[in-house]
């Protein structure tokens, strides 16, 4: 066995781990250990299987790697070990970083395993031995099934944010590995929930495991929290431009804007970038080299922004991020958790705002009452408010310069002007030039205040969802006096599905081929079908949630104007 520490500080040399890994933590920065890793790398070292449950962003990946690792320093090579399952390809680099790291010095090989990368490359590394392997279930279904996967010598097995796997359809995929694996090996579960899908995969392939709950870290009484939290109150039409002037005030060094779907992600992107800002799009159709580019370009600070949805930014390590703002408010006080706890981290302050339309004020508070932590509602800041901003970014500037000095060569000016005019009247035309050059000249003129968001009813004003029969489309007729094709939007409801259908604009989709083809396979009404969205690749279509794999099933037989289509649940949903 490796030697162990017996040190009696706090921190990883407490819990029984190799000399070289509390080394190799500590060379990293790491000085104490969190909860979960308190808690799980004790018994994980024991031997036992473990059942974890404990949210994003509580230090899971040491939790369960450094006792992988610990226990691999002896043995065979080159085989694999030691296997983690994860939901998404971002968290399968971000934990295969991160192992590789602690391995650092042992001589151990990480393998990472996903999809969207080259499959003959994946191929030849699993072939020259692979130690560890992190995977997403798919793509290690995949290498089974071509044989260069072995799992006969597999000693332990982590399945990572567990519950996301189970939400993006990887159950049957989950099952069919571990039937791959041998019965002796070691099994640990993470998960920040524990629905009962779950516990029945645990109760299955775990044997009388361990079980901890870690709890969020609460804020104590009187204390502030690390991240300020603002909503401002904001007619859609006019999220976008609220969303500019609040940069403006804001100034984030580096941003996270989330967005619900891909086309809000894409028109987004354009808009800010139309507009003098450097942002990336992120989301779930875009290829994996397209994703890795994206996120070199954030991480050396060539983009300001980074505009994505939950799915394709679920397991970015993103370190320093200044800001993260919700495009909208998310449907689920956990979501809005997970969305800005990824700012405010290591002690460093963050920023966390959210664009809210007046029919979303309950979702506010039901996220105050969740947190118990105030969200502060705003308005938007006026023109004057950017204005005061601009100048106090000026002041800022020339403060800095004065202090800096050497101004020798330029004060010979100051001095043949004050033979003709004021110092106080030279230096404010100094002030007013510094500042056209840096606001740009005439964009103030142009500017306007945003209307206030319009209270349509009574149940708004209180901050209620409408009444059964008056949703927005309800009340906007066609000519005809028929109902619009496009239904309420449904989004985010947990008993409504969205669905990709792999052809839009480009292919002459309309709303009504869509309707029209779905309603006639699938024998539903148009009454059933709720937000279409039309893009030039692809459409999205939400269907009630009950019906989502018959519909699938027979339009996949279908055609759509005479070309057979693809069509999933969506990925990003």
């Amino acid at each position: 066995m490796p030697s162990l520490t017996t040190s009696d500080t706090p921190g990883f040399g407490t819990l029984g781990l190799a000399d070289s890994l509390v080394t190799a933590v500590t060379s990293l920065g790491y000085e104490e250990a969190t909860p979960v890793q308190r808690e799980a790398i004790p018994v994980l070292l024991s031997g036992r299987d473990l059942l974890a449950q404990a949210a994003t962003g509580t230090g899971k990946t040491a939790a369960f790697a450094l006792p992988m690792i610990h226990r691999l320093l002896d043995g065979p090579r080159r085989k694999t070990r030691g296997l983690v399952l994860v939901p998404t390809r971002e968290l399968a680099m971000q934990v295969a970083e991160a192992t590789h790291k602690y391995a650092r010095g042992s001589g151990l090989c990480v393998v990472p395993l996903y999809g969207g990368a080259s499959m003959p490359q994946q191929i030849r590394a699993l072939d020259r031995g692979a130690d560890i392997v992190i995977a997403t279930p798919g793509r290690a279904l995949d290498h089974l099934g071509r044989r260069s996967l072995d799992l006969k010598a597999l000693e332990v097995l982590v399945l990572d944010e567990a519950d996301e796997m189970l939400d993006m359809g990887f159950a049957e995929d989950i099952d069919a590995i571990l039937e791959s694996t041998p019965e002796a090996r070691q099994t640990a579960l993470f998960s920040a929930t524990m629905p009962p899908r779950l516990r029945a995969i645990a109760e299955r392939h775990l044997r009388e495991p361990e079980r901890i709950a870690i709890q969020r870290e609460k804020t104590a009484a009187g204390k502030l929290p690390r991240v300020r939290q603002v909503a401002y109150v904001v007619g859609r039409a006019h999220k976008a431009a609220a969303l500019q002037r609040v940069l403006d005030m804001e100034s984030p060094t580096s941003a996270l804007v989330f967005c619900r779907t891909r086309i809000e992600v894409d028109s987004l992107v354009e808009t800010l970038n139309a507009h003098g800002y450097r942002a990336e799009a992120l989301h779930g159709g875009m290829q994996q080299r397209q994703r890795e580019a994206v996120m070199a370009r954030f991480r050396a600070a060539k983009a300001d922004l980074l505009i994505a949805t939950d799915v394709a930014a679920r397991g970015l390590d993103i370190s320093q991020l200044s800001h993260v703002f919700n495009y909208d408010v998310p449907s689920a006080p956990e979501a809005y958790i997970h969305r800005i706890g990824r700012t405010g981290r290591a002690g460093r302050e963050g920023t966390a705002i959210t664009l809210a339309e007046p029919r979303e004020h309950r979702l506010i508070r039901s996220i105050e009452a969740f947190t118990k932590q105030k969200i502060e509602v705003a308005t938007v800041p006026t023109v004057a408010d950017l204005r005061a901003r601009r100048l106090e970014i000026t002041r800022e500037s020339l403060r800095e310069r004065i202090v800096a000095g050497n101004l020798d060569d330029v004060k010979v000016v100051i001095e043949a002007l004050s033979e003709e005019f004021e110092l106080m009247d030279i230096a404010a035309a100094a002030v007013k030039l510094a500042h056209a050059a840096m606001s740009g000249d005439g964009e103030e003129n142009e500017e306007k205040d945003l209307p206030a968001p319009a209270v349509r009813d009574r149940d708004d004003r209180l901050g209620r969802a409408p009444r059964e029969g008056r949703g927005r489309f309800d009340e906007t007729r066609e000519a005809s006096g028929r109902r619009p094709t496009r239904p309420p939007s449904r989004s985010g409801q947990p008993n409504v599905a969205r669905l990709f259908i792999g052809a839009g604009r480009r292919a002459g989709i309309r709303p009504a081929d869509l309707v029209g083809a779905i309603t006639n396979e699938a024998g539903i009404t148009s009454r059933d079908l709720g937000q279409i969205e039309i893009a030039d690749g692809f459409s999205l279509v939400e269907v009630p949630e009950a019906m989502a794999e018959h519909v699938i099933s027979v339009m996949k037989q279908a055609s759509l104007r005479g070309n057979k289509v693809v069509i999933r649940r969506d990925r990003d949903q």
